[in-house]
């Protein structure tokens, strides 16, 4: 064979086998495409069908417990302390005894006061008899004058009984703020002061606190954009207000706080550092679980929405704050649309326009999915866990 011949039956040799690895791939492309054979069919997705449902409207707030009453004992008296009459930390009713202060020296001024009143009112009877008998003698040996000089001293004596009067008071109120109270029913604090330790009225220096537990307030801080965005919600007739909100409080810890707080005031500025408002609900708190200062967080249900649930995992949250989802049409055909919310749960988002009853979403397979592709629709479930059930993947 000459050289000519061996190139050219070379050059068929590997022209076949390309041909043939060509059919090969080929072939198995093939029956990657279409398994058994058979011509490659419109994509699996599964769908739930929505439909609509009361849904409460909640929103997450953030905020921090302050005690209703909270009282700074202090004296009102000068006095060396003789005892120290409460239990730290124990619940005291108002008007409990809390400190006692050396009171001798005010019992004696008390007394010097008692003693000058009593004086002072024995001489009012002669004065008085005085007026009358110069009343009945004026003209017959006693003058206008004398009558005149009677009734000024009658005056004189009233006024010191009077003064003797107040002075009484004054001594009585100063003995019994020898015995220092709490002014408000609540838990008194631990004493600052010692039994000799010497105090003086209205010294800066506080002897205890007293605080009031039970209600107690937990203040709650709501921006002022959402709250102009619920009313605007409620005006479109999107959202129903309700009697009353329902609030519901979890602890620092994470625990449920059980008990449903009662607003009592929405402040009516706003903060201009934050830009929220204020909202003080009161909640009963007999354990003293909730303390002041403590950070809290709140679950608040505004009101109630007829909505669309959409589960959070069939849903992409878009720059612009809606969110885009995959809907099937009467051909099976994807169709991409994109809504806006009114709020979520932890696991779905509330959605009151855009979709129909009956409207048929799709939950998985969406990763990739295009406009207008042909699908082959799986029905499948939502588990209260926010997992696909019934479906084939």
């Amino acid at each position: 064979m000459t050289h000519t011949q061996r190139t050219g039956a070379g050059r068929w040799i590997r022209y076949g086998v390309a041909l043939a690895a060509f059919l090969c791939v080929g072939g198995f492309a093939e029956a990657q495409g279409r398994p058994g054979g058979a011509p490659t069919g419109p994509a699996r997705a599964g769908f739930v069908t929505l439909t609509r449902e009361t849904v409460p409207l909640t929103v997450p707030l953030t905020g921090q417990a302050t005690a209703q009453s909270d009282a700074d004992i202090r004296p009102l008296v000068n006095g060396i302390i003789t005892s120290i009459d409460y239990e730290p930390g124990s619940e005291v009713e108002a008007g409990a005894p809390l400190f006692s202060i050396d009171d001798r020296s005010y019992r004696a001024e008390l007394a010097s006061a008692e003693a000058q009143l009593a004086s002072a009112q024995a001489a009012l009877p002669a004065a008085e008899a005085t007026v009358e008998r110069y009343k009945r003698l004026a003209g017959t040996g006693v003058t206008q004058a004398d009558v005149d000089s009677a009734n000024v001293s009658l005056l004189q004596v009233r006024a010191a009984i009077s003064q003797a009067e107040a002075s009484t008071e004054a001594a009585r109120i100063n003995l019994d703020r020898a015995t220092i109270v709490s002014p408000i029913r609540g838990v008194a604090g631990i004493p600052d002061v010692s039994i000799g330790d010497l105090v003086t009225s209205g010294q800066s220096a506080t002897l205890t606190t007293v605080t009031e537990l039970d209600p107690i307030y937990v203040d709650l801080a709501q921006s002022s954009a959402r709250m102009l965005q619920f009313r605007a919600r409620i005006a479109n007739g999107d959202v129903d207000e309700g009697d009353q909100l329902h609030i519901a409080l979890s602890l620092e810890n994470g625990e449920v706080y059980d008990g449903t707080g009662t607003v009592r005031t929405i402040s009516s500025t706003v903060s201009t550092t934050t830009g929220t408002v204020r909202i003080r609900v009161e909640f009963a708190n007999p354990d003293h679980v909730i303390l002041p200062g403590m950070f809290v967080r709140a679950s608040v249900t505004l009101g109630t929405a007829n909505a669309f649930l959409i589960p959070q995992l069939a849903a992409g949250l878009e720059p612009d704050g809606t969110i885009s989802v995959w809907t099937l049409d009467a051909e099976n055909m994807a169709r991409k649309i994109m809504l806006n919310t009114v709020g979520s749960t932890d696991k779905a988002w509330i959605v009151t326009q855009g979709l129909e009853d009956g409207a048929r979403l799709m939950v998985d397979n969406i990763e990739t999915m295009r406009e207008g592709t042909k699908i082959e629709p799986v029905p499948v479930t939502i588990s209260a866990n926010g997992v696909i059930e019934n479906g084939n993947g």
